[in-house]
């Protein structure tokens, strides 16, 4: 399966590196593309294994919203 997240906040390599590492730590999430200028966030991952709601409080816990 794969989806995008819009996330508010994303400004700099920082951000990209801390939304992208909290993502892939999850167990399931097998891919992790930020697109910083468009603040979209596309991820592949095993349908069962990992909730949208599971990538969305990985996000928020680094500090950034996740608009639905």
């Amino acid at each position: 399966m794969q989806t995008t997240l819009n996330v508010k906040g994303m400004t700099c390599g920082h951000c990209e590196s801390a939304v992208k590492g909290a993502l892939e730590e999850i167990k399931g999430v097998s891919k992790v593309k930020v697109h910083l200028d468009s603040g979209k966030v596309d991820v592949k991952y095993k349908e069962g294994k990992v909730s949208l709601e599971d990538m969305r409080e990985a996000i928020e816990d680094q500090g950034y919203d996740v608009e639905s």
